[in-house]
């Protein structure tokens, strides 16, 4: 379980996530909507690591991870997809992944251990780049591929490092009609395998609707709804925030 307790972060006199607890089960994929500003990205920041709280706690299997810096939240088990790809864009789509693959094993640059294991590293690092369907494209710089391609890429990079919660901050952004299907298809199977918690920033409702099995809406940096996609989606306050009307009180 991924939990944050009342996680809270001030930017001077601005508060841009404000007390938000939310608990997020195993098996499950919580959508994290709200107008443009309410928060989302930040709040995902706050428990990746990016940022650090003002006040409150995020919390991994009961462990306090508040204070924890970016890499090691990663090495607990918090993966993180960013709206703008982070890729090694002078290597090999085989190489990004593969690099990926070696950080999670913790082999680092103990060279002797990268060499005997480099074929075993190579075949693991293959059959992700195969999942994303990116076997074409193994040999080729990261840099020159389309954006699309760039994104399936790091879901692989993150696929590799096999974390217990994906975050997934808007993983169709800047994405063509064609290109949107594999992304939804990637993270249909992470789901299906039942073991992972997943949280997805997205502002396509019809993709929310589609995967969600929750959803929890951000306004002004607090939670103001949270249940069943088709009632929150109903909700007078998703209905306020994305017809850009006045938003009810926060209670």
């Amino acid at each position: 379980m991924l939990e944050t307790r009342d996680l809270t972060i001030r930017f001077g006199g601005h508060t841009a996530v404000d007390r938000v607890s939310c608990a997020f089960h195993p098996g499950t994929l919580t959508a994290i909507v709200g107008p443009n500003g309410a928060g989302k990205t930040t709040y995902f920041n706050l428990i990746s690591g990016q940022l650090g709280a003002s006040s409150g706690q995020v919390l991994l299997d009961g462990e306090d991870l508040t204070r924890m810096a970016a890499p090691l939240r990663t090495r607990r088990g918090l993966g993180r997809a960013f709206q703008l790809t982070q890729l090694f864009p002078t290597l090999s789509v085989l190489e990004n992944v593969r690099l990926a693959v070696q950080s999670r094993r913790g082999e680092g640059l103990r060279m002797l251990s990268v060499w005997l294991n480099h074929r075993e590293l190579l075949d693991e690092a293959m059959a992700i780049v195969e999942r994303v369907r990116l076997t074409r494209r193994a040999d080729a710089p990261a840099a020159s591929l389309p954006h699309g391609d760039q994104r399936k890429l790091e879901v692989a990079m993150l696929m590799a490092l096999r974390p217990k919660v994906y975050l997934f901050d808007e993983p169709t952004a800047g994405m063509s009609v064609d290109e949107v299907p594999v992304i939804l298809d990637l993270i249909r199977e992470l789901k299906a395998a039942g073991q992972h918690t997943i949280l997805l920033v997205e502002h396509k409702m019809d993709v929310v609707r589609e995967l969600a099995d929750r959803i929890v809406v951000l306004h002004n940096g607090q939670r103001v709804a949270d249940g069943e996609p088709a009632t929150v989606i109903a909700s007078p306050v998703v209905q306020s925030a994305y017809l850009g009307l006045a938003m009810p009180e926060a209670a």
